[in-house]
């Protein structure tokens, strides 16, 4: 299969009857495919009894299928050199491959497989679990993962972007067949399925390969949006436990992904704490020594979006960098950024997206993004140019909005120095806080 005769760089979009939508982008001097089915369906969609069936029904869809065992569905890309993986997201799941571009249909025939015949046996959901449950652990193990579950939940005030991917121990525990046979009736229909391929392609041929395998689904009903989180509460808040650094993470809510001021949040969080160059490596790390690890943080849901800071840090030194975090906060919610700086990092944002999207892979989530977020596609010089039209004002404007200290909420997870817990928790398991 080769892209011959497709415009390469334009991408093209087709509806099928039962509302499914394929979207494609051929990209010359490629020898590979990166195709992906996208449910919109995510942790976010979940109601609290049934935390973390997304993620679950993910994990079910390879443990078999009407025509493949475990093993086979393994086996079947992996033999002739391509790959296999799926993620669950607060809105998304996803289910993706990436192959020679001759083998593009045996990757649309596997994806079809688990998107669309998953077995879901009981036996399998049982086992299934204590993987779960494992992950679930190796989280509340890996404290600057945990950081962030604890800090999203608190933030959201129990809104469900707050809600872990993976759910907690007692939802897990307690999900049964039922509900994963009933999630997937419900949310894995043409109307919310959005399948996107990049490469050496052809559009009307993977128009066909799809039709062939996903054109029986039935329409079915859209999923209900999210709902409009409330704002997000300031303050902050200490969880006493035994690890051998202070994990903090300072962050607050922002616009949702529609939104025009996400160009410059983007610059503004990559000159914040973006890399090397940025302001918190540059003071926390190399000024003042206070962390090795210390970056900026953005994601843009549908109705909203959270930017933030983490830093890891030994415990004598926490407040320390804690301070000198919400300073750094303070200056660039005063300040802004110079038109010398502000220059700089337009010049890096570009130029990491171009990069970027030599990777068809990249390609792949850039094209299937527009279509989850029922956006317009923006060609990469359209995107370009937004970035460059953000002025000095409009930084001004958005850093009053995001990075005043006050508007923050902090978490902060490690031993207390001067053995008081303050208001955090004593449990070193605070598993409560991820469900």
């Amino acid at each position: 299969m080769t892209g011959e005769g497709a415009e390469p760089g334009v991408p093209r979009s087709t509806e099928l009857e039962n509302g499914l939508q394929v979207v494609t982008e051929s990209i010359l001097g490629v020898r590979s495919a990166a195709v992906g089915v996208w449910v919109r369906q995510g942790a976010a969609h979940e109601p609290l009894r049934v935390l973390g069936s997304s993620h679950m029904l993910e994990h079910m869809a390879f443990k078999g299928t009407r025509s493949r065992t475990p093993h086979q569905i393994a086996l079947a890309l992996e033999s002739l050199g391509g790959s296999l993986d799926a993620y669950t997201s607060r809105e998304h799941t996803s289910y993706q491959a990436r192959v020679l571009d001759e083998n593009l249909p045996e990757a649309v025939d596997v994806l079809s497989d688990l998107v669309v015949h998953p077995l879901l046996k009981a036996k399998d959901l049982e086992r299934e679990k204590e993987v779960v449950l494992e992950e679930i652990a190796t989280v509340e193990d890996t404290p600057d993962d945990l950081v962030f579950e604890l800090h999203g939940d608190r933030m959201w005030g129990g809104h469900s972007y707050g809600h872990s991917i993976l759910g907690s121990r007692n939802s897990v525990a307690g999900l049964e067949r039922s509900d994963l046979i009933d999630l997937h009736r419900g949310a894995y229909t043409g109307c919310n399925l959005v399948v996107a391929a990049a490469g050496n392609i052809h559009h009307e041929a993977v128009v066909d390969l799809v039709r062939k395998r996903f054109g029986q689904l039935e329409r079915g009903a859209a999923r209900a949006p999210v709902t409009p989180p409330a704002p997000t509460r300031p303050g902050t808040d200490r969880i006493q436990r035994a690890t051998a650094q202070t994990h903090i993470v300072i962050g607050c809510s922002t616009p949702g992904h529609a939104h025009p001021d996400r160009y410059a949040l983007v610059l503004l969080s990559a000159a914040f704490g973006g890399g090397m160059s940025s302001r918190l490596f540059q003071r926390i790390r190399e000024e003042l020594a206070l962390a090795y690890s210390v970056y900026s943080f953005q994601s843009f849901y549908s109705q909203a979006g959270v930017s933030g800071v983490y830093v890891g840090t030994r415990p004598g030194w926490a407040e320390a960098a804690r301070e000198a975090l919400l300073d750094e906060f303070g200056r660039l919610w005063e300040e802004g950024l110079p038109p010398e700086e502000l220059d700089q990092i337009k010049n890096q944002v570009k130029g990491q997206i171009m990069l970027s999207l030599e990777s068809t892979g990249a390609r792949l989530y850039r094209l299937a993004g527009f279509a989850l977020y029922d956006e317009p596609f923006l060609p990469l010089d359209d995107l370009l140019a937004r970035i460059e039209g953000v002025d000095e004002d409009d930084i001004a404007r958005v850093a009053k909005a995001t990075f005043d200290p006050a508007g923050q909420y902090t978490l902060c997870l490690g031993p207390d120095p001067d053995g008081d817990s303050g208001n955090g928790a004593e449990d070193p398991f605070p598993t409560t806080a991820i469900s």
